[in-house]
């Protein structure tokens, strides 16, 4: 039988959302059409491949064994059309992290190597960016890689090519404000806070759990304006920020540097393992151009006894 590709990204994209309005937000469709091509498509197989409930959506088993081949055939599709349609469109890069300033770094790569084009997207989370690489809608991914529940970075590929420096934020009114330099072991008494849930942020409860800030609270992400107002009126908290990321001229706030040791923040590109060299060599020309940046700018230097990474990110180090 003959499968309807839109049919086919209909369902992929409500099983991995299990709701129907964000899959049909997602696909830029409305719900009703989007629940029109499911239909169709499982009128063609002649199974249930979802189960609508008030409890929202779920898998079927006959719609659990299609969803890989289905994604693998979504996959083959978008590279058939880019063999003779897409070599010339822009590399598409999602980049998350946003209050940590990404796009400083990536922009320097990338206006080191004339000629590349590249079309940046916000990113919502690692996950979220993980999923939209492996399903071919972008190209890479740029920010902080770490393990992913569920090993769902299986099929994913990452270079570390930038290690920044990050600061203690604290409020003008916070006890340790006026110091010159902390050590991480100074915080111990603070509050960490997080510019989003708790949950969402590796970096920041690895740090936490490493130097031992038992106090953690979370935030709601509107912005990084909104959390330097939420860092300037608690004088009990603090978090941490790229020494080199540039903050609105906020007052209320104070970076203070961070050492003995340094935390260093691990930035990477995240790409699919079988498309390295996609879009006609524009993710290999982006590489290089990280690479002679990080020789030039000393983006990947590292001192265990001066500086400290996560296990992980350290890892990535090793040749």
């Amino acid at each position: 039988m003959d499968l309807d590709l839109a049919q086919v990204r209909a369902f992929t994209a409500t099983a991995e959302e299990l709701h129907f309005g964000r899959a049909a937000g997602r696909l830029g469709i409305t719900q009703q059409g989007l629940s029109k091509r499911v239909a169709r498509l499982e009128a063609a197989l002649g199974v249930r491949l979802l189960e609508r409930g008030a409890r929202g959506v779920t898998l079927t088993a006959p719609g659990a064994r299609f969803l890989e081949p289905a994604r693998r055939l979504l996959s083959q599709g978008e590279r058939a059309v880019a063999a003779v349609a897409g070599a010339g469109r822009p590399l598409r890069i999602d980049v998350w992290g946003h209050l940590y300033a990404p796009m400083r770094t990536l922009a320097q790569a990338v206006d080191a190597a004339p000629g590349l084009e590249v079309e940046p997207v916000p990113g919502r989370d690692l996950p979220s960016v993980a999923a939209a690489v492996l399903r071919g809608e972008s190209d890479a991914g740029f920010g902080r890689v770490h393990a992913l529940p569920g090993g769902t970075d299986a099929g994913l590929t990452h270079r570390l090519v930038r290690l920044e420096p990050v600061d203690a934020l604290l409020s003008a009114d916070h006890p340790l404000a006026g110091r010159d330099a902390l050590a991480p072991t100074d915080l111990r008494g603070s509050v960490l806070r997080y510019p989003a849930a708790v949950d969402r942020l590796d970096f920041l409860t690895r740090f936490a759990t490493r130097f031992g800030i038992d106090g953690r609270v979370g935030s709601t992400n509107l912005g990084l304006e909104h959390f330097l107002d939420q860092v300037a009126a608690d004088p009990t908290c603090f978090s941490l920020v790229p020494a080199d990321g540039p903050l609105p001229g906020r007052p209320g706030v104070r970076t203070v540097p961070l050492a003995g040791p340094t935390p260093l923040y691990a930035w990477s590109l995240l790409w699919r393992s079988d498309r390295g060299a996609d879009r006609g060599g524009q993710l290999d020309f982006l590489l290089g151009a990280f690479t002679a940046e990080a020789a030039r700018s000393r983006w990947l230097e590292y001192d265990p006894a001066r500086d400290w990474l996560p296990d992980a990110d350290e890892a990535a180090l090793q040749p």
